[in-house]
């Protein structure tokens, strides 16, 4: 085997499709395109969606619901959770920062301390929120806490 009789696998290349050349070729007259109609005409683009006149899907199901484009969404934190991930990670303070690095919040996330559980360990808060319940046991373990 040299380089100069190397092929292609049989069917594996196809020729292109020659339009518009003439009756003989199989498409000629209207380049395969059928008769008449928006799709035979240069610059035609399908919408998605489109029906074809008919009212499409999108519009004939009901509404519901309502968006608010103003929410605030939190990750959201109980205290139960929180000693074992200052013990897990070594945290000597919870911040932004320390959990962004630890891989468990993104950069864009809002944090929020939840009251659920109990706190043991005296650690620093630096968060966007804080329920009170949360915060009356952050302050009776001595804990710190700022809100950013």
């Amino acid at each position: 085997m040299n380089l100069h009789n190397l092929k292609p696998a049989k069917g594996s290349v196809k020729g292109t499709k020659r339009v518009g050349r003439g009756e003989g070729s199989g498409y000629g007259v209207t380049a395969g395109k059928g008769n008449k109609g928006q799709q035979s005409r240069t610059g035609y683009q399908s919408i998605k969606g489109h029906e074809g006149g008919q009212m499409p899907i999108h519009r004939r199901m009901p509404k519901r619901g309502f968006k608010n484009i103003n929410r605030v969404d939190f990750k959201v934190f109980n205290l139960g959770d929180i000693d074992a991930l200052v013990e897990k990670y070594q945290l000597e303070e919870f911040s932004l920062e320390t959990l962004y690095i630890n891989g468990l919040i993104s950069r864009t996330d809002f944090v929020k301390i939840l009251g659920n559980g109990e706190l043991k360990s005296k650690i620093g808060f630096k968060v966007n929120a804080v329920s009170a319940k949360a915060k009356e046991a952050i302050e009776a373990t001595g804990g710190s806490l700022e809100l950013v």
